[in-house]
């Protein structure tokens, strides 16, 4: 099970009705944070969450309205008597913009881990996920990314009983480790079967439309897109300023061949993003003018 919470749907400033962009994703007892504008302790406190277990959090770019939020978040994580280390991820230049947001934050109890976005596309391992990010195309370095769930092979007890496998090796054999017992090694290709479809979710905000955006959503259970704007007019703006449009963004949905869209990082012009929705849909029928809050539990398949 993958808990996906879009936190804030608002671009450049927080609005009273709309925080700034941020996404929280909780599996299997790690939570990451992607973005953390103005804002957002309250949008995670609105949803009744807590920011103490935040284990990752990664930024798209160093734009104010993406990370502006950091050092109260590093504030209220070391008052909650966090001790565990913190990593955050993003592009080139982010030990250097921690480290002057922490100007105003620097006596915390945890350690901060910070991982700098090498390659056009890179990607991060964590216990039971990956994390992969990919480059876009904004006015400043900005990236992507994916989480990505993978899901091994169902057990095969009858081939483990066959192979007259001895019992307490199936647990180590069924989490992927290779064993061995008397001078014989078990590895887990002979208990398991071919890989079964995992969970996906791919989030970005802050660009042009690229084909790396495409190439990187296939396969996702859910998009989330910026659209920034929805007015006919805005598309020269949107150029302009290398942003994207709802209409943009649903066209990128349909190439990549996602079940759902969530559009965010509203411009604060767009009052009633719902009321574009339907043109939107014209394009991409999943296609969703998500608010602050919105939620969603991903399941595997057979679950």
């Amino acid at each position: 099970m993958l808990d996906v919470s879009l936190l804030g749907t608002g671009g450049m400033m927080p609005l009273p009705y709309r925080w700034l962009t941020a996404l929280m994703l909780r599996y299997n007892g790690k939570s990451i944070l992607i973005d953390c504008g103005e804002g957002t302790q309250i949008a995670l406190r609105e949803k009744g969450w807590s920011p103490k277990p935040i284990d990752i959090i990664c930024f798209t770019h160093y734009h104010a309205d993406h990370i502006s939020g950091l050092p109260g978040m590093l504030l209220t994580m070391g008052n909650a008597e966090r001790t565990e280390p913190l990593l955050l991820i993003g592009p080139k230049g982010l030990t250097r913009a921690v480290n002057a947001l922490r100007v105003i934050a620097p006596e915390l109890p945890f350690e901060i881990r910070c991982l700098e976005i090498a390659e056009s596309e890179q990607e991060f391992s964590f216990d039971g996920f990956r994390i992969k990010a990919f480059k876009v195309n904004h006015s400043v370095l900005c990236y992507g990314y994916s989480m990505i769930v993978d899901r091994q092979g169902r057990f095969d007890r009858e081939r483990a009983e066959m192979l007259k496998i001895p019992i307490k090796l199936w647990n180590s054999l069924q989490k992927g480790m290779t064993v061995e017992q008397d001078g014989k090694v078990y590895t887990p290709d002979m208990v398991l079967g071919g890989p079964r479809k995992g969970l996906k979710v791919t989030y970005c905000t802050d660009t042009r439309p690229v084909d790396s955006i495409v190439d990187n959503a296939r396969g996702s259970d859910l998009l989330i897109l910026e659209g920034m704007y929805g007015e006919a007019d805005k598309l020269a703006k949107a150029k302009e300023n290398r942003h994207m449009t709802m209409y943009e963004a649903a066209r990128i949905a349909k190439s990549a061949q996602v079940p759902e869209l969530w559009l965010t990082h509203y411009s604060p012009s767009l009052n009633r993003p719902e009321e574009y929705i339907g043109e939107v849909r014209k394009i991409f029928a999943g296609a969703v003018a998500a608010r602050d809050g919105r939620t969603v539990e991903l399941n595997f398949e057979d679950e």
